[in-house]
């Protein structure tokens, strides 16, 4: 059985936080998604805010789901209403991602860094001096 994640994340409010939000509409979008079908969720409470996961087994029940009057209630009484809410497939937040994040800031948009030219030298050339023979004496030409 296949199941299809979901994710709802609800970032800190200028006023309140992700985490009283949760306190106050996160019993009613878990009974909400039991009765709709869901098979699996998961909440995680990180700095920036909380993390809601649910997994039904199609996503037209996750449609429902969504259109549901209490879970549009509570995602319309989000801490920021601008920029608070995130509602996308998948597991989200900070999972998956198994190596450490690099250091910033990247040169250009992260492409390979910009070849250095080698610097630019002189050269003079003198007169030639004729060669020397093994006995260390010039050889006259």
């Amino acid at each position: 059985m296949e199941l299809h994640w979901w994710s709802i994340e609800v970032f800190d409010g200028p006023r309140l936080s992700a985490a009283r939000w949760q306190d106050s509409h996160g019993n009613a979008l878990v009974e909400a998604a039991v009765t709709h079908g869901a098979y699996d969720w998961v909440w995680h409470r990180h700095s920036w805010g909380v993390l809601f996961e649910i997994a039904f087994r199609t996503d037209e029940r996750f449609a429902e789901f969504r259109a549901l009057p209490a879970v549009r209630a509570a995602l319309d009484a989000v801490p920021d209403p601008v920029n608070g809410l995130l509602v996308y497939p998948g597991r989200g937040g900070s999972s998956g991602r198994v190596q450490p994040r690099r250091p910033l800031p990247k040169a250009g948009a992260g492409a390979a860094p910009i070849p250095v030219e080698p610097a630019r030298t002189d050269v003079h050339l003198g007169p030639t001096l004729p060669p020397v023979t093994t006995a260390g004496v010039a050889a006259a030409a």
